[in-house]
Parts: structure tokens; sequence; C-alpha cells
């Protein structure tokens, strides 16, 4: 159960913004969030318009431009290297995907998102934190559920989980005091390093959607030239850290592959996502570096680990990814299936390899580490044949068997004595 101090409307908004000195707002430059620096800016508090870069790019002339047409002062962070080694590298362990279905992403950005909000927050005294997610997405369960956790003792939340105000309204008001960027709506999108992913739109209607080709950047047709379809990923203690021979950090490797596998037109993905109440919508998103990569690390730890180690760690992922989506990612359940995975991870290492092709990557080679495959399967048989055979004639020779003495008087083995 979320506190009283949870913001949920303009109300809330308004009350906060007259009783607070500093506030801080999650800003991406979106008609949302811009809305908001609008309303605030009608009271005397600070505002503070925190943006952290998660790989997507960020204009910040842009940014800034609003930001002070508002009196916010902006602030930028870089989130990159934290988000690829907080959440990116535990969700390629855990092969984080949806019911099975795509790779998750926003449940991985929001935690770490809220985690800098919280630490800027902290530093400069702030006594509320906004964000602007609302009732139809899933963010805002994310957010509120890492805020709360994360033991921040300010005002938080979103004035449109109650406050639904049209896309319209906001961009009326926006226009009318000089601000006439914004659009009608359309698709809407959220992006990092690890997925591109888009709703609503062309894409409400799950029965009867269509997704324009202009929406895809990674995956978008290209030339190839110069494009080798041939690809090795190197894992090292389940962290993956080369891409054909060459080393690279967690943020440039995904990057790259997101070149490579993407200009192959591989990563994209469609697929229902439930909402809090149960409702689902439609999204669709392209992850060519987490298909791959997902893909390389199931085969290598399938090639590492016991059977039944593996078995129990496919219930442990979809554990893992369901306390993620919930919005319980700094809770004591997802740690737990964290630790477990982490410490299969521990003896994950080798080299896949693949062949690209159009819209697919086949596995050409699986080297671990600490191999449990066979190479030469005739030779395993005659060796196992020979061993087992040998110990066939030490028992008919009577080497195995216990001595007279020993067996007198044992019932269930030789009968009564």
């Amino acid at each position: 159960m979320l506190p009283l101090r949870v913001i949920r409307s303009l109300d809330d908004l308004r009350l906060v913004a007259n009783h607070c000195k500093q506030v801080l707002t999650l800003f991406s430059g979106g008609l949302d969030s811009t809305y908001v620096l609008k309303c605030l800016a009608d009271h005397t508090c600070q505002v503070t318009a925190l943006t952290v870069d998660l790989g997507d790019g960020v204009n910040r002339a842009d940014l800034a431009q609003i930001a002070s047409r508002f009196g916010a002062n902006l602030l930028v962070i870089d989130g990159r290297q934290a988000f690829a080694q907080d959440a990116v590298l535990p969700a390629i362990r855990a092969n984080a995907r949806y019911m099975g279905i795509y790779p998750i992403s926003s449940s991985l950005s929001r935690p770490i998102i809220a985690r800098y909000a919280i630490e800027i927050a902290r530093q400069l005294g702030c006594d509320a934190i906004i964000h602007t997610a609302n009732q139809s997405q899933n963010s805002l369960r994310r957010l509120n559920g890492a805020i709360w956790q994360l033991g921040y003792g300010g005002f938080f939340g979103s004035p449109y989980e109650y406050s639904a105000i049209s896309r319209e309204e906001k961009i009326a008001e926006l226009s009318r005091i000089g601000l006439g960027r914004f659009q009608a709506r359309g698709i809407s999108g959220d992006a990092n390093l690890w997925c591109r992913e888009f709703e609503s739109g062309s894409l409400d209607n799950p029965e009867a959607f269509w997704v324009p080709e202009s929406l895809f950047e990674w995956t978008a047709p290209r030339d190839r030239r110069g494009v080798s379809p041939d690809l090795s990923i190197t894992f090292s203690g389940g962290v993956p850290v080369s891409i054909d021979g060459v080393h690279l950090s967690p943020v440039d490797l995904i990057a790259r592959l997101n070149a490579l596998a993407g200009a192959y037109g591989i990563g994209r993905y469609s697929g229902l996502e439930h909402l809090e109440g149960g409702e689902k919508v439609l999204e669709v998103r392209e992850a060519p570096a987490a298909a791959i990569l997902m893909d390389a690390y199931r085969h290598l730890e399938t090639a590492t680990l016991d059977a039944e180690l593996l078995r129990e760690k496919l219930g442990m992922e979809q554990l893992w990814v369901r306390e993620a989506i919930e919005g319980r990612w700094f809770g004591r359940m997802r740690a737990a299936a964290d630790c477990f995975i982490a410490e299969t991870a521990r003896h994950v290492g080798g080299t896949i390899s693949y062949k690209l092709r159009d819209g697919a990557a086949d596995v050409c080679a699986i080297r671990a580490d600490q191999p449990r495959y066979l190479t030469d399967r005739d030779s395993w048989e005659k060796q196992v044949a020979q061993a087992r055979g040998s110990r066939q004639l030490q028992i008919v020779a009577g080497a195995d068997l216990p001595s007279a003495q020993s067996a007198r008087g044992k019932e269930g083995i030789y009968g009564n004595a």
C-alpha cells in the first residue's frame, strides 16, 4: 500500500507546489512533462527538471529552451553505464522476456530513473518528486513502486493518475502561451539503449493494427555492404565482454549489436502486456542486441549448467520478470531471485558464433569454457561401453559382492542367515 503522500491529481500537484520550496520533476521534453512544468510555473516553488539519458540521445538545446520558458533548472544525467550494469546485464542473465515473448524494457529503465531522481532530490533538498505516467501506462506503478521502496520521505507521484486531461487540451493550452511544437495524439514511444518500444495510435487495436515502417530505426532496411554476416559473442562470468574478439564496454557492446543485428532486421516484436487491473494493451518494439544476447546466453548456459539447475532457473526467470514488471524492482523477492540467477551465471563463459540472415541469426558454433556437451559422440560411446563392461566383469567375478560374513544376518539382502 502506497503512503498518503502520493501525488495523484492536479489538485494534489497544486497543494504540494504551494507547500514545497523545492520540487523535482522528471522531464523528457514531451507534452505531458512540459505541461507539468507549465502547471508548476504558476507557483513559487523552485523546480528542477531532471532528464536521465539512458541511451536514446538527448536534445539538450530543446530541453533547455522548454525548461527556461517555465523558470525551471534543467539537469541532464548520463545514466547509460548504470542502466547497462545494474539493469541490462541482470536482464540478460535472467533471459528477461515478458511471458517468454519479447524483451522487457521500461521495467528495467524506470527503477534506474527513480534511483537517480531520489539521489538528486536528496542532494537538492527537494520536498517532492513528480513524474507524468497515467493509468494506462505501466510506468505508473514502476516509478511509484521504486520511489517508495527506496525510502524517499517526500511527496511523489503523477498528477495524471486521477486527472485525465486530453492531449488536445494540453496542446491548446501550451499553444496559447507560445509553445506550438506539440501534435495531436499518434503513436507514442519510449526508448533506451536496450529497446525502442511503441504504443497507441495505429497500434491501439490488437485485432487490426498497423505499424509504420518509419518507427523503426535500428532494424530499418539499409545498405549492408561492409556488414559481415559472421558474428561471435564472448561471455565471461555471465557477462558479454567482446564481439568478434574485440573487447567492449556493456554500453558500446549493446550499441554495436543493435547496429550489426539490426542491419539484418533481427529483433522486431509485437505483443500484449497487462495493465495493473488486468486489461491488455498492445506494444511493438525493436531490440536487436537484446534478441541476440539473450539467445546467446541461453545457448551458453545450456552448454555449461546441469539440466536440473537449468529447469529450476527457468521458473526463477519468470519470477524475476514478474517482480520487475509489477514495479517491485527493489523488493526482496526480485533480489532473492537475482541472487539465484547470479550464482548460476558465475560459471557461464565461452563464445557463441552466428551466421546472420534476413530476420534471423543461425547458431553455427557453441564453445563453452566449462562444457558439458560431447564433441565426439562415437568416442564417448566407446569409453562408456568399456567402463560399464569392465564394471560388469567385476560384478560377475564377485569383486564387488559383500563377503558372506558381512552379509550374514542382513534380512532383505540375502534372507535370514
